[in-house]
């Protein structure tokens, strides 16, 4: 059985695509046909694509993604707080209310 994507390039077991609906990228690990259709089953999300919406890709590495603990977050967001706290003065703006 010969799946394209919607350029028409194999898609087969092995190969990486994108979902151009929400730009999910993933293996596939699956393939099947029903009622005139093909889809391929995505690794990651475990779900099923049409084949006509996806797009055969190169592997491509999530380079600057890793996974953070939910201490290093919280500091983050201190440290961001800080800094719009210290950013903005507030003192001289005036709010006239209308009525």
């Amino acid at each position: 059985m010969e799946v394209s994507d919607f350029c028409g390039k194999p898609i087969m077991k092995g190969s990486y695509v994108i979902y151009n609906g929400t730009g999910t990228i993933g293996k596939v690990v699956d393939i099947k046909t029903e009622n005139e259709a093909t889809w391929a089953k995505l690794e990651d999300t475990d779900l099923w694509y049409k084949s006509n919406y996806l797009q055969a890709i190169e592997k491509i590495e999530k380079n600057g993604l890793k996974k953070e603990s939910r201490e290093d977050i919280k500091e983050k967001l201190k440290n961001r707080k800080k800094l719009v706290d210290e950013d903005i003065d507030m003192s001289s703006e005036l709010c006239d209310g209308g009525g």
